[in-house]
């Protein structure tokens, strides 16, 4: 266990060591986010200090990878997975990509790391009655897993848009999974990874926390996009019930992200586009607060929607019922925030 505490110390000096070196490097290569009318911020930023979030986590990994604490499969989906998004991320902070080559890339990572784990396992469905009942998907399950996985990874950049917001979504979620794992007898070491993304995060947003003295970028974004899908499907193998559990844990963002995509399909915006529509940018500005938001964000997460992660993890709260339980409310919440309308510039 000292080990272990050590080494997540030594993560979050680490990531807070070398964001402070990359705010220098963007400073001095001129990588500044000016604010537009589509912004959130006022003030000139620099970006791409989520670069350091990717370099401590994947070392951290290896580390535990020497310890015994990762098993390979879950090494070699992280280590592929997140260096391809991060290294397309970072190409894209530094200059741009079609939108049509990340997400070939994006879909070819997530490719990678399904094919890592084993793919989606068979689910146990969150209906009544059905609770006992583990269905394989099959091949229409390892789509549907792609498509999650590659969903989760550019809702996460879409929701990186006011301060601290993204650290604090990544901190809270990853800590609850590891709760999560930790009353489970037969999670065993499962909680290790989350716990060490969470403290390489909380590094990070000594520099991010609003008013944030560097932005993540969509290196930083886009890999903990990926990295947080793949625990959650590598939790399933352990616990098909897991699963579920992280849907719960990620309704903040998978809700904003998801409702304001839908809404500007249906008006036929280019999706691609910056935007400055989500529900926390509406209420960023309402509150003329960054903080108190992204706060908002971690007590939701602890206080709503950690306690009915854990009463489904647990068999205590079926699945289903936890669901609209943790999603019902923040649809009603984006609605009055007005999620996903078309902003006045």
């Amino acid at each position: 266990m000292l080990i272990l505490v050590s080494l997540f110390v030594v993560a979050m000096l680490l990531s807070s060591l070398l964001t402070g070196w990359l705010r220098r490097y963007a400073l001095a290569a001129s990588l500044i986010d000016i604010p537009n009318a589509r912004s959130s911020h006022k003030l000139p930023t620099p970006r791409g200090g989520g670069l350091s979030i990717v370099i401590v986590f994947l070392l951290g990994l290896l580390a535990l990878f020497a310890f015994d604490l990762v098993e390979t499969s879950v090494l070699w989906a992280l280590l592929g997975a997140g260096a391809l998004v991060a290294l397309t991320g970072f190409l894209d902070d530094h200059g741009h990509i079609a939108a049509g080559w990340r997400l070939l890339v994006h879909f070819s990572a997530a490719a990678w790391g399904l094919y890592c784990l084993g793919g989606l396992p068979p689910l146990i469905l969150p209906v009544p009655g059905l609770s006992m009942m583990a269905l394989d998907l099959g091949w229409i399950g390892q789509i549907l897993a792609a498509l999650y996985l590659v969903w989760l990874l550019n809702l996460y950049n879409f929701m990186d848009g006011i301060d601290g917001i993204a650290s604090i979504e990544a901190i809270t979620v990853s800590l609850g999974a590891a709760l999560l794992y930790a009353m489970q007898t037969g999670a065993n070491t499962l909680w290790v990874t989350p716990v060490l993304l969470a403290m390489t995060v909380v590094g990070f947003l000594v520099w991010n926390f609003p008013p944030a003295k560097i932005f993540m970028g969509d290196a930083g974004s886009g890999f903990l996009g990926i990295v947080l899908g793949l625990l959650s499907i590598q939790a399933a193998w352990v616990n098909p019930l897991f699963l579920w559990s992280w849907l719960i844990l990620l309704a903040v963002f998978i809700t904003d992200a998801t409702w304001t995509l839908f809404r500007r399909l249906l008006r036929g915006d280019k999706v691609y586009q910056a935007h400055c529509s989500h529900a926390y940018q509406y209420a960023a500005r309402f509150y003329g607060s960054h903080k108190k938001v992204s706060l908002a964000v971690a007590i939701i997460n602890f206080v709503w929607l950690l306690p009915l992660a854990l009463g489904v993890a647990l068999n205590q709260l079926n699945a289903g019922f936890a669901l609209i339980l943790a999603y019902l409310p923040l649809v009603v919440l984006v609605i009055i925030f007005r999620a996903g309308q078309r902003e006045s510039v």
